[in-house]
């Protein structure tokens, strides 16, 4: 039996507040199908109507969007196209396509903006597409949302079995063993994996802080979780006077001194370890570090892993040093759905983490010994918010 098939079952207080009363009575009128007729013939009603029902059509049929961008982006379109203008013709023939099933995509993805008609039967990108194009965090983030679809095929079993089990916990897999002590190589696919998929979408949000922080007040910086070395690679393009250094677990910091001496980077020092039973590393040379950040790596960990690394980063700071915090967050104006909606099943399915407002994790700073916190505004807090707390 369902929860839509089950009785009603008194809960919360026995008088409801004005605010639950204004929403029983709100809903009691959209679900009404006289009301819905009505709004739509009402002039001053109909666009707000009309635009509400686009809305929830997107989320019902979202699915087939998302499925379409997959199709055209693993048949080479997106790629063929981002060069020239083709034919149909031509697109089905580099793809392997049937000259109808090709029709068919490029007519569904013309309608999501992917791809855009041109006369004589040829297409070139619409916006979205050219858009996506050139953006190597997006097309690794297509690439890794297979698993993340395997998974949600089931939405219902996953919420069931609990957190992780799936195609994703797979994924992440060779982190939590090696949490656990367990040897990892960095040839482990899983290793590769997921540190080509942060390689890849690291810079989107390395942009986001670098344009918002000012790290010249700085001289050393120690980046937690730093993979293949992404975000020190572009924070030392721009700010080429601070000592830095990576800290990663052991198969991951293997592969990451390769990566940043190829890159020009070896004055990197890269420390193998786990933030979770290993005490953090200084700087290069030894020296205390003024500035940790953690990018993207907190919302993948539970409250007492996250908690127990907030007060290391607190005891290695010195007085005045600074932590950064940047990631996507719960409660974001404009984009609550990538947190709750989008993370919120993602590090479910992961079986690690959640989501979190910045109002949480001011808590969680404020009981690890730091004095302030303060947010930077970001560009794109959908990317990531920014929150800078001081020892």
């Amino acid at each position: 039996m369902s929860l839509a098939d089950s009785p009603p079952r008194p809960s919360g207080p026995s008088q409801p507040g004005l605010r639950e009363r204004w929403l029983l009575w709100r809903n009691s009128w959209l679900a009404s199908p006289s009301f819905q007729r009505w709004s739509m013939r009402l002039p001053l009603l109909r666009g707000t109507a009309r635009r509400h029902a686009a809305s929830m059509f997107g989320v019902i049929t979202g699915f087939v969007y998302t499925k379409t961008l997959t199709a055209a982006v693993d048949l080479g379109i997106i790629a063929r196209l981002a060069r020239a203008p083709a034919s149909t013709a031509e697109l089905a023939a580099d793809s392997g396509l049937e000259l109808a099933a090709m029709q068919r995509l490029l007519a569904a993805a013309a309608a999501i903006d992917l791809v855009e008609a041109l006369p004589g039967d040829r297409y070139t990108l619409g916006q979205r597409g050219a858009a996506l194009a050139n953006n190597k965090g997006a097309l690794a983030m297509i690439e890794h949302h297979k698993l993340f679809y395997a998974d949600l095929a089931d939405p219902v079993a996953m919420l069931r079995t609990g957190r992780g089990g799936g195609a994703l916990a797979q994924f992440w897999s060779y982190a939590e063993a090696a949490g656990r002590g367990e040897p990892a190589s960095a040839a482990d696919p899983g290793t590769q994996a997921y540190s080509s998929l942060m390689a890849a979408s690291q810079p989107m949000v390395a942009e986001q802080v670098l344009d918002a922080f000012d790290f010249r007040k700085h001289t050393q910086l120690l980046d937690i979780g730093g993979g293949h070395g992404a975000f020190l690679a572009e924070v030392a393009a721009r700010h080429p006077h601070l000592g830095l250094a990576l800290f990663d677990l052991p198969p991951v910091a293997a592969a990451a001194r390769g990566v940043l001496a190829a890159r020009g980077l070896g004055q990197v020092a890269v420390h193998g370890g786990s933030f979770r039973d290993d005490p953090l590393p200084a700087g290069p040379g030894g020296r205390p570090v003024d500035l940790i950040s953690l990018v993207r790596i907190l919302h993948d960990h539970d409250d007492g892993v996250v908690q127990a690394l907030l007060a290391k980063a607190r005891a290695s700071l010195p007085p005045g040093g600074k932590l950064l915090i940047a990631e996507p967050m719960a409660g974001t104006s404009g984009a609550e759905a990538m947190g709750d909606a989008y993370f919120g099943l993602y590090l479910w399915a992961m079986g690690s983490g959640r989501p979190r407002t910045a109002e949480a994790y001011r808590a969680m700073l404020a009981a690890a010994g730091f004095r302030q916190v303060r947010e930077v505004r970001t560009a794109l807090p959908m990317v990531a918010r920014l929150l800078v707390a001081s020892a």
